[in-house]
């Protein structure tokens, strides 16, 4: 392992995420204009990125004059490394403005108090970049503009990815490039559009780009400001799920933003290659031919039709059923009569509670995390839909998290196949995608992911089991971050925050936002001790 390769180009990454914090300094500084020069420089919103700017220009300034630019060999360590020490420092310097905004909520400062900011304020960051959406923030219209900016931004910024991004600014990484591409983009494949690695980083960040502008001119044309329309469009395409409401999407009541916002998580869940030749050639022959997509459209599909067809059957939740439901600050009395009353309303016309339930299929299929509505309130047989849906994600190449459809149907392709040779043992037959073979080695490599993903997430829930009592909160907090969802089920429903969670469990969570979006893979291998072998 080259460590002073590393040292560089993690140096490299936190000069360019200086620049790019200069964009919400801009704007904390612009909303809090008013005030006199002393008083502006040392508002808590603005003051953050004061400090986190020349922090972390200096501090990769510095690893990278320590490091060295010069590697040999394939770099195929390497490129995993910078791919998940980048993203952890990243985000270590990326919740400076975020700390310096809790810190200042409190009145006396104690040094529980000191590790409770810093433990927020990189949980937040890290569900920012790795797409979550999980949040511990209560009380989101409280907060400076310029963080609720920030927080959108490094949900767009992590998208496509914090490297890919550098890759296609500074292409200067040599045969590591690859191995970080591989590392950071999501989905078993990394099929490239041009013979540059560079060139074709800049061709996934124009193309997301121009569905994020897209977006935000529907978004603007519903109704919503130029501010709130950017931040959800960030979000949006990025799967990630971060608000500048607390209530998110039910917010605007308005079924054009719902529907739009519906349009644009379904294009982020799809390969972006796919957008990208679409929108180059206007030939959708990719799109017919393209099996996974095909599988995507039919999970969701089928999961909206279902959804549908149980909620009129059974409608929502008996009332004693939520009420015993468990929730960091439970709902009685006439707080939870009120809130059922607004809940059902939603389900009442046919056309409203399809928007509705197509809403969260999409939105927790794609990962993004959005809510129009309380889906703790709907019958069990769609939570647990919910729930299972997590895990199958976008399709390889999106925005998207969880294990990726492309690997589901392999998998289930794989056990078809089991199946048939058990019943003729002389049957040779390989795994077809679109009407081609897939290697063998790749089907192990899916394999071997999803037995990697399902252990992690066993241990996980154990570890959370130590400091969330409730099974069911234990066990979808899990999948919320381990997938990059963001809300869960009962004490991390649609309505709740991560606030709540002791801080042991918000590290463990935080690791497990990690895991998730750099894809099991790549975080195994920066850890793995034969990686730092010579």
């Amino acid at each position: 392992m080259n460590k002073k390769f590393i040292l560089y180009s993690v140096g490299k990454l936190l000069e360019i995420i200086s620049f790019i914090l200069c964009v919400p300094a801009a704007i904390a500084i612009y909303e809090c204009r008013a005030l006199p020069f002393p008083d502006l420089l040392l508002n808590p919103g603005v003051l953050g990125f004061l400090v986190a700017i020349p922090s972390a220009f200096c501090f990769g300034f510095m690893i990278k004059r320590i490091g060295n630019k010069a590697i040999t060999g394939t770099g195929i360590r390497e490129g995993f490394a910078i791919v998940t020490f980048g993203w952890a420092t990243l985000s270590l310097f990326g919740a400076i403005p975020v700390m310096v905004y809790l810190i200042a909520q409190y009145d006396h400062l104690s040094f529980y108090s000191i590790v409770r900011v810093f433990t927020d304020a990189y949980f937040e960051i890290m569900s920012g970049f790795s797409t979550t959406g999980a949040t511990i923030l209560t009380d989101i219209e409280a907060v400076p503009k310029g963080l609720l900016f920030w927080r959108s931004l490094t949900h767009w910024l992590g998208g496509m990815g914090i490297v890919t991004l550098a890759i296609a600014i500074l292409p200067v990484f040599g045969v590591a490039s690859y191995q970080m591409f591989r590392g950071e983009v999501p989905g078993p494949t990394t099929e490239q559009l041009s013979p540059r690695l560079a060139q074709t980083a800049k061709i996934l960040w124009v193309t997301y780009g121009f569905l994020t502008l897209a977006e935000t001119g529907l978004l603007t044309i519903g109704g919503m400001s130029l501010f709130d329309a950017l931040c959800h469009s960030f979000a949006t395409m990025a799967t990630g799920g971060f608000s500048t409401k607390a209530a998110s999407i039910a917010a605007y009541d308005s079924a054009f933003i719902q529907w739009v916002i519906i349009v644009f998580m379904f294009f982020a869940g799809m390969n972006f290659l796919i957008h990208f030749k679409v929108l180059r050639t206007g030939n959708f022959d990719i799109i017919k031919k393209n099996t996974e997509f095909h599988f995507y459209v039919g999970v969701l599909a089928l999961a909206v039709v279902i959804g549908v067809v149980v909620i009129m059957v059974q409608g929502m939740l008996p009332q004693e059923m939520i009420a015993e439901s468990f929730r960091n600050q439970p709902l009685v009395g006439e707080a939870l009569v009120t809130r059922v009353a607004a809940e059902a309303q939603k389900l009442e016309s046919f056309p409203v509670m399809v928007r509705h339930v197509a809403f969260q299929v999409v939105s927790i299929t794609t990962t993004t995390g959005y809510c129009t509505a309380d889906f703790d309130m709907w019958p069990n047989a769609i939570r647990y839909m919910l729930v299972v849906l997590m895990f199958f994600g976008g399709c390889a190449g999106s925005t998207g998290g969880g294990m990726k459809m492309i690997r589901i149907m392999i998998m289930l392709k794989a056990a078809g196949r089991e199946i048939q040779t058990m019943i003729q043992p002389r049957l040779i037959k390989s795994i077809k995608i679109a009407g081609e073979a897939i290697e063998e080695r790749q089907v192990s490599n899916v394999l071997g992911f999803i037995v990697l993903f399902v252990t992690s997430f066993a241990f996980f829930v154990f570890l959370m089991s130590f400091y969330i009592d409730d099974f069911t909160t234990a066990f979808t907090v899990v999948a919320a971050t381990i997938c990059n969802i963001g809300p869960g089920l009962s004490g991390v429903g649609a309505t709740e925050s991560y606030a709540w969670i002791p801080l042991p469990g918000k590290w463990i969570l935080t690791f497990c936002m990690l895991l998730g979006r750099l894809e099991i893979y790549t975080v195994f291998i920066a850890f793995s001790p034969i990686s730092w072998k010579k």
